[in-house]
């Protein structure tokens, strides 16, 4: 009878379930931050992006404790810690620069997140102004690459699952790549 155990099936059942909705979660979380800080406003009724939001998250059953964070985090209020945005370069498979935005208000925290993920995938963690030559900031601040390298359909999805796992990160606002990929993330 191995593999029947009724325990088992629910503890495998319910880690899919909860890996789902952490991924929901961060997506919303990220989401809401923008809005606040948008608006420069953390009430629904003066900031209409953050209401549609805020609908959304409450649809996905997400907690209030967690909403209040983001938008508390957007706003730049973390409990006397400063928030600050803080800009990795990297370089993924094939040797792809990389330009990723976090917010983070422990930065020794966020950069060993970040370094374990690029592990994880092969990629590694650039010094600064390694490949930032490969960019140039727009008006929104969004990176746009100004040099684009070819991947190989093998590297293309390993590079689209390293960005997946980036933004599952709470700190990771946007990854940026020098690369046409054929999916997209949005």
């Amino acid at each position: 009878m191995s593999g029947h155990s009724k325990w088992n099936n629910i503890k495998n059942r319910k880690g899919a379930q909860d890996k789902l909705k952490s991924k929901v979660f961060s997506q919303l979380s990220r989401l809401i931050r923008a809005a606040a800080r948008q608006g420069n406003s953390g009430d629904p009724k003066s900031n209409p992006s953050l209401r549609l939001i805020l609908d959304k998250a409450r649809l996905a059953n997400m907690p209030k404790d967690k909403v209040q964070k983001a938008i508390d985090v957007g706003l730049g209020k973390n409990d006397g810690k400063q928030i600050q945005e803080i800009v990795y370069e990297a370089f993924g498979p094939g040797g792809t620069g990389m330009m990723i935005v976090a917010l983070a208000d422990n930065v020794n925290r966020s950069s060993s997140e970040i370094r374990f993920i690029l592990s994880k995938f092969g990629a590694s963690l650039g010094s600064p102004g390694s490949a930032k030559y490969m960019f140039s900031r727009n008006d929104e601040g969004e990176f746009v690459a100004t040099m684009k390298l070819e991947l190989s359909g093998e590297d293309q999805s390993k590079m689209l699952e390293l960005m997946d796992s980036l933004r599952e990160n709470e700190d990771v606002e946007d990854v940026f790549v020098a690369c046409d990929l054929l999916d997209s993330l949005d």
